[in-house]
């Protein structure tokens, strides 16, 4: 790893601040002819990727607060940093330490580059080399804009390298495009290289380096889902995960559970041994460096955690909203023997630790501790905590679990309530497909619900809830919403069950990708769907337990959502 900032690539871009809005800066010093750079060797190419992967550092925390801070799920401590306090009060300013837009732009223009310059006819035995790197930093492209155009609303698209400040100006100047136009041309740019064989470096200082790369068809349902299209977006995560030469079931055993032989919940100990970025279920990471000598070096820990470097004094905590949404989940176990199968539900209160109530994912990556008093004139804190999804070494971009959350979201806006919901109960394979969805909707899915019978079955999949709330398939409390009274149409009780299920979705995807950095946007992606400013408004300002009409007030108007451009 402490090569990707000495590398730097060799393509030539960095990222100098001036006057142009400080947003796309070159240095004339780093400019080198265009003809010096044509990349035509292999060397040159790897270089040149790793020197990207080396600037998508400069990001990786930042996606990572921005989606934690502005949302529900944590809060801010006394500890935290002025500029932290502010983005969770949404005062959003140019100022603010984490408001660069250039290291976005870093990235981009070195993907531009990259993509102007590599020789993609290039052959050896037949064979293209160098269509897997340009694979891999196109989708590094698309994946920065999508994160950019999420972060501010609305950017320049720029698609050529900026070698000059006069060019910068001009690009600055272009008109900017929202979300959607952005998704749609790089839904475009990026389908011909679906099924490229990305990169193979193999081990670099421990690290699996295919785990460098974004999974392009995961990545282009991400696109489709923000572009609104459904259908599409669902056809992409499906393939993916039914990918005939690496499927990727959900893994039954990664679960914070209490023991199946338990008979007193308040004396009993949950099993810890879920996390939820474990190295298996990361399929994708931005690799950070383990000293600042190296390069740059995950700040993450010393925000969420405890550390000797902070004093103990984190600066951002779980909130009382995420408390409160772990223990209203309701808990259950199966027990099956030969005469009957019994469920049980754990209690909500008379536990050993109120934090075992409800959904056990909190539990098992959050704790809590008193190291002793400490007088009034220390400089440590008197309590520890630590969030063991966190880690220095990594940034996790994909995880299993959430694309398998997306693609439910996905189904279920395609018009397909009942799929979306067994991926959450049940877990979707051959037999619970014909045993928790209809005839007419198993029929309109077709193929978007298709898994191999071999890999996907009952033993290897299991419904999301499970992973931290029992035997869900079992929890007679957590069942597909129907109307209270028979409904005109069949398409009327879908258009009464989307949103519905979309609400278990949403409340699914916090419970398993809490403090990751995703929440403010699946509230935003949804709020912009129904139009519905309310939806990220409302939970937002109460995650502090009661509702902050301020923020409630400046969160009713979108352009507050976003940070302002330089």
């Amino acid at each position: 790893m402490k090569y990707f900032n000495q590398i730097l690539t060799a393509i030539c871009m960095s990222c100098a601040l001036f006057s142009c809005a400080d947003m796309m800066d070159t240095d004339s010093e780093l400019v080198e002819f265009e003809k010096e750079n044509t990349l035509d060797h292999p060397t040159d190419s790897v270089y040149s990727v790793m020197g990207i992967i080396g600037k998508m550092q400069f990001i990786a925390d930042r996606n990572v607060l921005l989606g934690e801070v502005r949302g529900d799920l944590m809060t801010t401590t006394e500890a935290a940093s002025a500029d932290l306090k502010r983005l969770a009060a949404f005062d959003l300013t140019t100022d603010n330490v984490y408001n660069k837009v250039s290291d976005y732009y870093a990235v981009i223009n070195n993907c531009n580059y990259f993509i102007a310059h590599v020789d993609t006819t290039l052959q050896r035995r037949g064979r293209n080399i160098f269509i897997p790197e340009y694979a891999a930093v196109k989708a590094f492209r698309a994946w920065t804009y999508l994160e950019l155009v999420k972060a501010y609303g609305e950017v320049p698209l720029v698609l050529d390298p900026v070698m000059t400040e006069q060019s910068a100006r001009d690009e600055m100047r272009k008109e900017r495009k929202g979300i959607v136009d952005i998704c749609n041309y790089f839904i475009d740019d990026l389908r011909p290289y679906a099924m490229t064989q990305l990169p193979r470096y193999g081990t670099l200082n421990s690290y699996d380096s295919e785990r460098f790369f974004l999974p392009v068809r995961a990545l282009l349902g991400d696109l489709c889902l923000w572009a609104g299209r459904y259908q599409e977006a669902a056809a992409w995560y499906h393939d993916y995960l039914n990918d005939k030469d690496n499927p990727r079931p959900m893994n039954a055993s990664a679960r914070a559970m209490w023991p199946s032989d338990v008979t007193e919940f308040n004396l009993a100990t949950p099993r810890q041994g879920y996390s939820a970025t474990s190295t298996r279920e990361a399929i994708s990471i931005i690799p950070m460096e383990a000293r600042v000598f190296d390069g740059v070096v995950s700040d993450l820990p010393n925000v969420y955690n405890s550390t000797l470097e902070n004093n103990y004094f984190y600066q951002m905590t779980p909130s009382p909203a995420m408390l409160k949404l772990s223990a209203d989940q309701t808990y259950c176990l199966e027990f099956k023997n030969d005469a009957q199968t019994d469920t049980i539900y754990a209690p909500k209160v008379g536990l050993m630790k109120d934090i075992m109530a409800g959904d056990l994912r909190l539990y098992s990556c959050f704790t809590q501790s008193s190291r002793g008093a400490q007088d009034e004139f220390s400089e440590y804190s008197s309590i520890q905590q630590n969030i063991s999804k966190i880690t220095s070494s990594w940034v996790a971009t994909y995880r299993l679990n959430m694309i398998y959350l997306r693609y439910a979201e996905a189904l279920n806006r395609a018009g397909y309530p009942q799929s979306a919901f067994t991926i959450l109960k049940d877990g979707l394979c051959p037999e619970t497909a014909v045993n928790c969805i209809d005839s007419l909707e198993r029929v309109a899915a077709g193929d978007l619900i298709a898994f191999d019978n071999n890999v996907f079955t009952r033993t290897t999949v299991i419904g999301i809830h499970s992973v931290g709330s029992g035997d869900s398939n079992a929890n007679a409390y957590y069942v597909l919403p129907m109307p209270s009274t028979a409904l005109a149409t069949r398409q009327d009780t879908i258009a009464y069950q989307i949103p519905l299920v979309e609400d278990y979705i949403i409340n699914e995807m916090a419970l398993e990708g809490a403090f990751e950095g995703y929440r403010f946007y699946d509230l935003m992606r949804v709020a912009l769907r129904r139009n519905a400013p309310e939806y990220l408004a409302d939970p937002v300002s109460r995650r502090n337990g009661t509702t902050d009409e301020t923020l409630r007030a400046l969160l009713m108007d979108r352009k507050n959502w976003y940070l302002p451009l330089p």
